[in-house]
């Protein structure tokens, strides 16, 4: 007999941004456009790399992993074009937002969506911090479904202001992860009715995780959004976005898969194989995307902590 995975488990984050930044970077745009907002990054993020040690610790936990090779100079180096890199994908969200008339967003794979909606009253999307999930956003305007964004009522205020993400008429609302039982229960009520739930694939927030290999270390992933799919008997959906040109940013369904908790292995190994699965794909893109990771969390850290408490 094997136990039910927990489903608690909270972790703590702190948030910069602020609604008179966010005021600022819109202004800008208005006024000179995309590249001349990307411009005013490399000042701000000189910023951020002299005078926010917090910020820097929690890149170069990402960077030391993906540029091993690199000397600490060039690694802090590596932290300054990520800063620049999210700066950029944070002004083309306002500017998606607001639909901007010169951002394309092409989707590979969109079949395989289109197929789902067709045989499934529902799905869970599985995301990332991994480019800008505003893209796959504006993406997945032409579905006639309810999109369900999971988060924590913690999350920064300001940001979700200023995105809109619960705006009345729109089609998307949030489903706070703050009560585990009644997220489950919201989450489950919404894909029976056909919505669409997303799920950040490398945040615990409320839902238990395990342990996987990213980038040759130990690290912490959610596995929730499989936990969930696997009860609701529907498929979780990876989708990633790149930024991979001024006014472009591509977005590509990576996987679909169908959990499917077995009776003859642990269910919290079953999930810790379709969440190594996951950790892969994004292995793959910040192999190609080196400066598209903005994750800013030290995952692998908290693995150490959970496999080796005495160590914390």
């Amino acid at each position: 007999m094997t136990a039910e995975p927990p489903i608690v488990k909270k972790m703590p984050a702190r948030r910069r941004g602020n609604a008179l930044g966010f005021w600022f970077f819109k202004t800008s745009l208005r006024l000179f456009g995309l590249r001349g907002t990307y411009g005013l990054l490399y000042i701000v993020c000189t910023y951020y790399l002299f005078f926010d040690r917090s910020a820097v610790e929690s890149a170069l936990a990402y960077i030391r992993r993906r540029f091993p090779d690199h000397n600490p100079f060039r690694q802090r180096i590596d932290a300054y074009l990520l800063f620049v890199s999210q700066g950029k994908n944070l002004v083309d969200r306002f500017y998606l937002l607001a639909g901007g008339p010169e951002m394309n967003v092409p989707v590979e794979g969109w079949d395989k969506v289109t197929d789902l909606l067709k045989t499934q009253h529902g799905f869970v999307l599985l995301m990332s911090h991994l480019g800008n999930w505003q893209a796959i956003m504006t993406a997945l305007r032409r579905i006639n479904r309810r999109i369900f964004l999971l988060m924590r009522p913690e999350d920064n205020a300001a940001v979700a202001e200023s995105l809109k993400l619960d705006a009345g008429g729109g089609n998307i609302s949030v489903i706070s992860s703050e009560d585990p039982v009644g997220s489950i229960v919201a989450i489950m009520d919404a894909i029976k009715e056909g919505g669409i739930v997303s799920i950040m694939g490398d945040r615990s927030y409320e839902f238990t995780s395990v342990n996987v290999n990213f980038l040759g270390d130990q690290a912490k992933f959610s596995c929730g959004a499989f936990h969930v799919a696997a009860l609701a008997g529907c498929p979780v959906v990876t989708l990633l976005s790149a930024k991979t040109s001024v006014h472009e940013h591509s977005v590509r369904v990576v996987d679909v898969v169908y959990p499917k908790y077995t009776g003859d292995r642990d269910k919290k190994e079953q999930l810790r194989d379709w969440v190594q699965v996951f950790a892969k794909h994004m292995e793959d893109y910040v192999a190609r995307y080196p400066f598209q990771c903005f994750l800013f969390y030290d995952i692998w850290k908290d693995a150490i902590k959970k496999q080796y408490p005495d160590k914390a």
